[in-house]
């Protein structure tokens, strides 16, 4: 086992690397920006370097410089958590090369996963379902001609992308022109790379992702899926396991599929297979693979007791995963909500500014991942995730009922939240009844407004007051501090 790691990130994913080294007895190490100079996770972790200013690509990005700190401290390997460098083949290459262990999977699959275009060739020669599309010579006019004979609707998408970016659905011919031009703008600013790829387009489909393990010694399972239907310009917002369209059948089908996916390309580590569903025949289709820990990697956690965290260590450390496919089974059901600073009233425009107040809810079965706390801030820097809200219950109503409630006890105050908007979701019938499709937000949501009700006006004021009264002078202890470390008298704050 490593004795020190470096964690390449930030934010609530730094803090859930960092807690998952300190289980390990492991030390973990961070890097920051000027902008996090107080960040939780600078805290948490065992030592830290500063490595630029506030900009990612000046700090976060700066591939260089995160290597030289993690030789600084002594670190033995780097986790890079997601975002930021997490499916960069060339970072993950100089990694090995400065004589570090890069915890993820080699820099080969990264690269083959991640360009699109040669990710659907290598699925479709391992056998894995693709959707109808072209990956060929990228000009417009073969991407054109694709276009027609897949057959409209199409998705037009970045060849290198992810995240939603240089994608465009193209509902009719006269569309496409001015959709490629586009998809291509913003690959090349996302991606620095314009290459297109065109897939038949599923309407109402469902996204179902299959989470993977492989070790270094060959053995690989997957550890069930997370459906991620509820999503908005591509972005996931509400996270589910199991998904409610799959039975048992679907399920050993696309799970099977997920592996044969992983180990066409040489897996190891923890990664996640992605797919469309079509909920009318039931068929499913590569969309593809991420290399590196998920978003919503907890709700699989919460099924199926396993930290993924610590067997991503683990597994980079040489270890085998113990388990058989046949030995791993779902327990319950879990929902992951993103709170995020955005306002779903105005077009999710992300919210920036200092966090007043941070109230996040407890109880059986409740869980809550944070990277930020009152004092805090949320800038236009970076992503803006504030914490995920993630419970586990017997099924899945009793899930629902759990999370909603889970919100309810959750306060932010200082920016705007999606909150109340999440809890218009999973209170809707659609979401209740499992039919929410990848367009279902844009299409059932267009429009929401919330609504504030006297209990809110209440509960408003009530955490108002709290924080006037956090932010009166504190009196100095009236008690000598002890000689415990750990003792409250002993903290400076």
């Amino acid at each position: 086992m490593f004795q020190k790691i470096l964690i390449a990130n930030r934010g609530e994913i730094a803090v859930r690397l960092i807690h998952a080294c300190h289980d390990l007895g492991v030390e973990g190490v961070a890097v920051y920006s000027e902008a996090d100079d107080h960040a939780p996770f600078v805290r948490m972790a065992d030592d830290a370097a500063l490595i630029g200013p506030p900009p990612p690509a000046e700090s976060y990005l700066k591939a260089e410089a995160i290597i030289q700190a993690a030789l600084d401290m002594g670190a033995e390997a780097i986790h890079p958590g997601y975002g930021f460098l997490a499916e960069n083949a060339a970072f993950a290459q100089a990694v090995q090369d400065a004589g570090l262990t890069f915890i993820g999977p080699p820099p080969a699959a990264i690269a083959a996963m991640g360009d699109k275009a040669e990710a659907r060739r290598r699925m479709e020669a391992a056998g894995v379902p693709i959707t109808p599309g072209y990956q060929g010579k990228d000009d417009d006019r073969a991407l054109a001609d694709a276009a027609r004979r897949i057959g409209f609707p199409v998705l037009v998408k970045a060849a290198a992308g992810g995240g939603g970016k240089g994608m465009r659905v193209v509902w009719r011919e006269e569309e496409l022109a001015e959709a490629m031009a586009a998809a291509r703008r913003e690959a090349r600013h996302a991606f620095g790379d314009d290459r297109l790829i065109v897939e038949k387009f599923v309407p109402r489909a469902h996204h179902v992702e299959f989470q993977i393990l492989a070790d270094v010694h060959g053995h690989a399972v997957h550890l069930f899926e997370r459906e991620c239907s509820v999503q908005r310009r591509y972005q996931k917002i509400i996270e589910e396991t199991p998904s409610p369209l799959l039975d048992s059948d679907l399920r050993a089908r696309m799970g099977a599929a997920a592996v044969a996916a992983a180990q066409a390309v040489g897996y190891v580590n923890a990664g996640t297979v992605e797919f469309i569903v079509d909920p009318e025949t039931r068929a499913f289709y590569f969309l593809e693979m991420n290399t590196r820990l998920q978003v919503e990697h907890p709700i699989t956690e919460m099924v199926t007791g396993l930290d993924l965290a610590q067997w991503q260590i683990r597994i980079a450390a040489g270890e085998p995963f113990p388990y058989p496919q046949h030995a791993l089974a779902q327990q319950g059901h879990a929902l992951e909500c993103r709170v995020y600073a955005e306002d779903p009233a105005s077009g999710f425009l992300p919210s920036t500014g200092d966090l007043l107040l941070t109230r996040f809810p407890q109880g059986p079965g409740i869980r809550v991942d944070a990277g930020v706390i009152a004092g805090g801030a949320i800038t236009h820097h970076y992503d803006p995730l504030i914490a995920k809200i993630i419970v586990h219950a017997e099924d899945r109503n009793a899930a629902i009922r759990r999370m909603i409630y889970a919100l309810q006890q959750t306060a932010i105050h200082g920016v705007t939240t999606n909150i109340d908007f999440l809890l218009a979701v999973l209170q809707h019938p659609d979401f209740r009844a499992g039919r929410a499709d990848t367009k279902w937000v844009d299409r059932e949501m267009a429009g929401w407004q919330p609504e504030m009700t006297p209990d809110d006006l209440t509960l408003a004021a009530l955490a108002l007051s709290d924080v006037l009264v956090s932010a009166a002078p504190a009196q100095a202890p009236s008690q000598p501090a002890g000689p415990d470390p750990y003792s409250p008298w002993q903290s400076p704050h």
